[in-house]
């Protein structure tokens, strides 16, 4: 491992490590269901 990437590592703790995964699978989730929520929705020009 680089002294670079050590060095962040040892810097983040593991609290913010969890937390900030936790953050991205959520939005990630919320993103699906949202994507999920306008399947067969039409979307062309013509519907608006």
């Amino acid at each position: 491992m680089p002294v670079v990437q050590k060095a962040v590592v040892a810097a983040t703790s593991l609290r913010e490590f969890v937390i900030r995964h936790l953050a991205l699978f959520a939005a990630a989730a919320l993103f699906v269901f949202v994507l999920s929520l306008t399947y067969g929705l039409d979307l062309s020009p013509g519907f608006f």
